[in-house]
C-alpha cells in the first residue's frame, strides 16, 4: 500500500510503531580469491553489524543473482541477507559505516541495500 505523505495512517496491531527495516545483500564471492569464508563472516557481524545495530539483526543465507555492469554477465553467487528493524536514528550513517567495511575488508564492488517503512513490536 502506498500512502501520500498528507495520509494519516497508524500501526494496525495495537502496541506496535512505526520503524524501518533495512534489508542489506553482501555477496560473499571475491575476484582471484576464495569466497568470504563462515569464520570471516562472523567476524564482521560481531565487530560492524553488531557495532552499529546493537539492539539486533537478523541474518540468513541466500543466493544472489546480479548482472556485472562491465561485462554485461549475469552472475550467481552465496550471500548474506541482514535484516534490521531500527526507530531511523542516525540510519545513514550506519549503512554507510557497515557497508563501507564490507567493502574495504572483502573487496566488494557494492552491498545491495533496502529501506521501507514498516509497523513492529518486540
Amino acid at each position: 500500500m502506498l500512502l501520500s505523505a498528507s495520509s494519516a495512517w497508524a500501526c494496525p496491531v495495537p502496541g506496535q510503531r512505526e520503524e524501518v527495516r533495512v534489508t542489506l545483500y553482501f555477496g560473499r564471492d571475491r575476484i582471484g580469491q576464495a569466497p568470504v569464508s563462515d569464520a570471516e563472516w562472523r567476524g564482521f557481524a560481531a565487530t560492524a553489524l553488531t557495532g552499529d545495530f546493537p539492539d539486533g539483526f537478523t541474518e540468513s543465507d541466500g543466493t544472489g543473482q546480479w548482472r556485472d555492469p562491465h561485462t554485461g554477465r549475469i552472475v550467481r553467487e552465496a550471500s548474506k541477507i541482514v535484516d534490521v528493524v531500527t526507530d531511523g536514528a542516525g540510519l545513514a550513517a550506519k549503512i554507510g559505516m557497515v557497508t563501507g567495511d564490507y567493502e574495504r575488508r572483502f573487496h566488494q564492488e557494492s552491498v545491495g541495500v533496502v529501506t521501507e517503512s514498516v509497523c513492529a513490536e518486540f
